[in-house]
């Protein structure tokens, strides 16, 4: 099946997860904490076992790699050319503190490259997607809207995490010059600058594939772009690595020399 053919089904996918963890959003519920000391909630649960069920069908032959499942060995994951990167419900400090900002993230990988992506929103009615050459769009209510990144203003704005404030970063942009900050949670801070209302996020720090890897489609596709910032070369997801991105920079504007303003 071709890319572009599987995103209808992902996308419905990805809503049935987000109804899913609404059901259990509105309750009271119980959280509990990971071995790394991170939460997870009944609906992290229920969204992880839908979807997986849900690709499993779609796509026998790919495997499905989630925040929430058992992680294969990297001998049997080096064999892989193509798999799904799945967060079903990416930001569960927000889920927990009921800000809405929280999301579903799917994403294929092809050859180490997010080549579709679906970032959903439940709480927002808030819907992002991209597939390789064929674009980017968000829809709200209805309506959807093609997406595409702003060219860099004179006071940019930057996106930092909420729930895991970075002081890092604010002397690493001084090169920058002037800028706003913006907090939102989860995968929605690339898909702010994909939608040409902010325009970057610099993470100092490792996080896994399925917290970036379907926003980065969505990014890369409205024109943006997601580099280390190791060697300034766009993110990669190699089946068999750590599953861990290195820092990084997430921007609109493809043009500016990233490894001068950045570089230590």
């Amino acid at each position: 099946m071709k890319t572009a053919d599987l995103l209808p089904p992902v996308v419905a996918l990805a809503h049935s997860a987000g109804e899913a963890i609404l059901a259990i959003y509105q309750e009271d519920f119980a959280v509990t904490q990971k071995t790394d000391d991170s939460p997870v909630t009944a609906a992290d649960l229920a969204a992880h076992h839908l979807i997986l069920d849900g690709l499993t069908a779609l796509t026998p032959d790919i495997p499905v790699v989630s925040e929430e499942g058992v992680i294969p060995p990297a001998s049997e994951r080096a064999t892989w050319t193509r798999y799904w990167l799945v967060d079903p419900l990416d930001g569960t400090r927000e889920f927990i503190a009921r800000n809405g900002e929280f999301t579903v993230n799917i994403a294929l990988i092809e050859n180490g490259r997010p080549v579709l992506g679906v970032v959903l929103a439940p709480a927002l009615d808030l819907l992002y997607a991209a597939t390789e050459g064929g674009g980017a769009w968000r829809e709200q209510g209805g309506v959807r809207t093609v997406l595409a990144v702003r060219p860099w203003p004179s006071k940019p704005v930057l996106m930092l995490s909420r729930s895991h404030p970075d002081p890092v970063a604010v002397t690493r942009l001084a090169k920058l010059g002037d800028f706003e900050s913006m907090q939102v949670g989860s995968s929605l801070k690339y898909c702010r600058i994909a939608e040409g209302v902010a325009d970057a996020y610099p993470k100092f720090a490792s996080i896994w594939f399925w917290d970036t890897a379907a926003a980065q489609c969505v990014l890369e596709q409205a024109g943006g772009v997601t580099l280390s910032l190791d060697d300034f070369l766009p993110i990669r997801y190699a089946p068999d690595s750590s599953l861990r991105t290195p820092a990084f920079i997430a921007a609109g504007d493809a043009t500016r020399d990233w490894r001068a303003l950045l570089a230590p």
